[in-house]
Formats: structure tokens, sequence, C-alpha cells
């Protein structure tokens, strides 16, 4: 696929799990935590990291099944949020290269915002606990706004703030939900490829591939 000119890019815009961070063995554990606690059996590591991406909801009402009632689900939604606190930063740590390739970014005066499907204040927290939060101008997460990625509005939002017009903005995440994100906000869509966000390359093709985020760096400005 072409790539198209990056000379005038002037935001990027990251998704956080899978893109800046690892934290899938703590999303996995946690989702195993509830389903114990729910009486229900426990699910493989690969079947939980292809309902992650789209939010802790959806996230907990795919790993109960269809036949959950409406008071399981909050009860175990609840339990997930609670038990993911704790254990957010167990095994969770920035990828390699991560906090090297945004400090080179932030040294080039780039506006940076994370946009994530997970709750906000857990978002943040992560952020600051691995050193990287200060990259970044605005973080923004599930929660934020009244619908979550793959919808624009986010994007949308943090294009206004930073004074930054759709095709000089990058969106940079790891699963078809980032990169269709973008598409919907009419950004540049840039995957990584060392994420675990499930990503049909056939379906959803991004603008640009990604083997490490420090790739990114001679990319912009």
């Amino acid at each position: 696929m072409t790539a198209p000119k990056l000379h005038s890019v002037r935001a990027l815009i990251f998704d956080l799990d899978g893109t800046l961070v690892d934290s899938k063995r703590d999303l996995i554990h946690s989702v195993n935590a509830m389903l114990g606690e729910m009486g229900r059996a426990r699910l493989d590591e690969e079947t939980i990291s292809g309902y992650i991406g789209h939010g802790a909801p959806l996230l907990v009402s795919r790993a109960l099944g269809s036949n959950a009632k409406e008071e399981d689900l909050r009860r175990a939604l609840q339990f997930f949020l609670a038990y993911y606190e704790e254990h957010k930063l167990d095994t969770t740590c920035a990828y390699p290269e991560v906090a090297d390739a945004l400090a080179e970014l932030s040294r080039k005066k780039v506006p940076m915002a994370v946009l994530t499907n997970k709750p906000v204040k857990i978002s943040v927290r992560i952020l600051e606990a691995l050193g990287l939060a200060p990259h970044f101008r605005a973080i923004y997460g599930g929660n934020s706004f009244e619908t979550k990625k793959p919808d624009p509005r986010g994007a949308s939002t943090i294009l206004s703030e930073f004074g930054a017009s759709p095709r000089e903005t990058m969106l940079i995440g790891d699963s078809e939900v980032d990169v269709q994100t973008a598409r919907n906000a009419n950004l540049i869509a840039v995957a990584v490829t060392y994420g675990f966000g499930v990503h049909d390359r056939t379906q959803h093709p991004a603008d640009i591939y990604l083997e490490k985020l420090s790739d990114l760096v001679p990319l912009v400005g």
C-alpha cells in the first residue's frame, strides 16, 4: 500500500493496550477472575484476547456469553473493574522502545493524545505509573464520550483541541477497531504489528505498518 505524504503530520493519536503497553496478561487474569466469581468456567487466553479492544462492558459481556442476564452483567462488570484496578500493573509494561520513541516525538514538539476504549481513570493511572503520561496533551478513555471507538467522536474532539486537520493526524493502534476509527475520522491509519488486538488486514488495511514504535519517529516532522 502506498503511504500518504507525511511531511505535514501535526498530531498523533495513540491507542493504549497492544500499542503502547502490553497489558494482555493482566486483562486475561482479570477476566478469568471475574468468571470464577460468577461461577463460570475459565476461558483460554486466545479467546479472551479476541474480546479485548471494545471496552470493558463488551469484554465482560462476551466472556459471560449471550445468555447472561442483565443483573449478572452488571455484577460481573463491577467485579471485573474492581479486580483489574487492583491488578492492572501486575505484569503490564511499556513495549520495548515505546518510552524512547515518545520522548523523541515529544522533542519534535508534535502534540500527542491517547484514545482508548479502556476506562479513562485506569488508563491515566497506568500511563502515570509507567512514566508515559507527561508525553500526552490529552488522555481519553472509553467512558470519556457517549460512544467508543470506532466512532470518530473522540478523535474529532482531539483534532479540535489540537487545531489539526484529519489528514495532518495519525492514529496509531494494533487492532482493526483503530483502523476503522481512523477511517471514520479520515485520519492516517497506522498499525503496529506487535500488539494483541484482532486485525484483519484484508478487510481493514492500514496505511502504514510499524514493526516497532520507534519506526514512527522518522516519519514525523
